[in-house]
């Protein structure tokens, strides 16, 4: 690896001696004053002048494919070479590379030769003279031929199994080196790999096209810096031999464990066979839940009394679950009244002492509407004893409630309930989730307010799930806060009704309903329940309301 960097180095300085010939040329100081002060009159003289350079530059470095010097006064180039006369220097990349680096030379890889006929692969010398005379437009560019780089690096390596990469500062390739590996340039981990490593040398996993490990050998060159060159080789390859020797004893060493493992398994089969059984139904236990297994042997041996044992445990698990199942179920009922029974009551006291102060003020048309809808609202809620209703009962109970509020609170609120779609009225839900809504809009958003609320109810289907909505227009909340207490079950609760809903949904539907607030003070709250409709909901329908 060293002796192909120092001889790729040595190519490179020797091509750079050959370049800085034209340097000094007398002939190229002639043209460069004329240059200078943009004198075009002797071009063809210069041109004459600068040809034995150009010759005397590519008899003493024969990997120089072409020469190019570009100046204010016209170009010069061998005469023996056609120079692609559709392809301005200025506009190629090499012209950005030149002023876009401040450096009077830059080493440019592999790359199609534009700027003459053939467009053959080289490498690019680009230089930038600067004398006392002369002005900064004066530019040298020296191709070299790709090839008589590779051969240079392959030259001691064609009959051994190595590949070279010759890469630049940024990974790329500045020579086309191997075809097998050509892509690594390309892999992150590979160029990471090497950035992370100082010490010249590492082993790289190929994945591509089979799995397989490289060692990789690495080295800067000296006259270029920022190149790098890289040697590749299987490590399959380069120990073959001790990789047969290690199979041969791994193959060995194989067979002896399989004679083992047969012997052994013969000679213990018929003793453990029953305690493998047993261990295999307590691990299906253990995997499956499955309690239902049960250990069975034709022998009374310590191995079937243990067995035995492990049928009458699993006989009182069951049991036990079963008896914890009950009575959670029997739990979850009892917290579902305890909710319901603290949701119905609230405004009763408030609408009773309404309905008298109209009695006594003669407005008996309100009286007995009002004493109808607390009736209806009533018989809606105990609905029969039963935990479910329809989603047109919901919104009737919803409606009664606020018929019976817009006699308490006259001209403080309007309403509206819309149903997008009426075939969806005999879905079944649990009752009483709205009207807590609603009367937490009336007595916590209106309470500031003597006029101009108005509460929207919304029932949509939106895919597998029914979305409820109730909006108004009062004076808010801070959603985030709120809802943070439901989520986290907070004891210190800002709003009892939500509370009791968050609960119920939770109860009933489990994760699969939800609820969402969101509110701008003074504008808009809306609280959004949505529950799946491919839910069954599991309670009984004898309980009481």
């Amino acid at each position: 690896m060293n002796k192909a960097v120092q001889v790729l180095d040595e190519r490179l300085r020797h091509i750079v001696v050959s370049s800085s010939t034209i340097l000094i040329s007398e002939p190229f100081k002639q043209m460069m004053q004329d240059a200078a002060v943009r004198n075009s009159a002797n071009y063809y003289q210069h041109l004459s002048a600068l040809q034995a350079l150009f010759t005397q530059i590519k008899l003493n470095e024969s990997s120089i494919e072409s020469v190019l010097i570009s100046t204010p006064v016209g170009e010069f180039y061998p005469t023996n070479a056609v120079r692609n006369a559709q392809v301005a220097f200025n506009r190629t990349f090499l012209y950005e590379l030149l002023k876009e680096r401040d450096s009077p030379s830059v080493w440019v890889g592999s790359h199609e030769d534009t700027l003459f006929t053939g467009r053959s692969r080289v490498l690019s010398l680009l230089l930038k003279p600067y004398t006392e005379s002369s002005g900064s437009d004066v530019y040298i560019v020296i191709n070299i031929k790709e090839e008589a780089i590779r051969q240079d690096v392959y030259q001691d390596f064609y009959s051994q199994r190595i590949d070279f990469l010759l890469l630049g500062s940024e990974g790329q390739e500045a020579v086309t080196m191997s075809r097998a590996f050509g892509d690594l340039n390309q892999q992150s981990g590979f160029l990471s790999q090497m950035a992370d490593r100082r010490a010249g040398h590492f082993e790289y996993e190929l994945r591509r096209p089979f799995k397989s490990s490289l060692l990789v050998n690495y080295s800067h060159l000296k006259l270029v810096d920022d190149w790098i060159l890289v040697s590749l080789q299987s490590k399959s390859d380069l120990l073959s031999q001790i990789t047969l020797i290690k199979w041969l004893i791994v193959l060995i060493m194989g067979a002896c464990v399989v004679l083992a493992f047969v012997f052994s398994h013969v000679l213990t089969a018929r003793l453990l066979k029953p305690l493998y059984k047993l261990q295999g139904l307590m691990h299906k236990v253990e995997r499956d839940n499955a309690l239902e297994v049960r250990f069975e042997s034709k022998f009374d041996d310590e191995v079937t009394q243990v067995g035995d044992s492990f049928n009458r445990m699993l006989k009182q698990l069951a049991a036990l679950i079963e008896e914890v199942k009950m009575s959670e179920q029997e739990k979850r009922k009892s917290e579902i009244k305890a909710l319901q029974a603290q949701i119905d009551p609230h405004f009763l006291y408030n609408t009773l002492n309404t309905m008298l102060w109209k009695s006594e003020t003669a407005e008996k048309h309100d009286v007995r509407e009002m004493i109808m809808s607390l009736s209806k609202l009533f018989q809606l809620g105990l609905n029969n004893g039963n935990e479910l209703t329809t989603l047109d009962k919901e919104l009737e109970h919803v409606r009664q409630y606020m018929e019976i509020q817009q006699k308490c609170y006259e001209g403080l609120f309007t309403y509206a309930i819309e149903l997008e779609d009426p075939a969806l009225a005999k879905l079944p839900l649990i009752k009483i989730l709205l009207q807590p809504l609603a009367e937490n809009s009336i007595l916590h958003g209106f309470e500031h307010m003597e006029q101009g609320g108005f509460i929207r109810i919304g029932v949509v289907r939106e895919g597998s799930s029914l979305k409820l909505s109730v909006e108004d227009n009062g004076r808010g909340m801070n959603a985030d806060e709120v809802f943070g207490e439901l989520a986290q079950n907070s004891t210190e609760r800002s709003s009892y009704a939500l509370s009791n809903i968050y609960s119920r949904l939770q109860l009933y539907y489990g994760s699969g309903a939800s609820m969402e607030l969101m509110s701008t003070p003074g504008e808009r709250t809306v609280v959004t329940l949505r529950i799946p409709l491919d839910v069954k909901i599991a309670v009984s329908s004898s309980m009481d309301s």
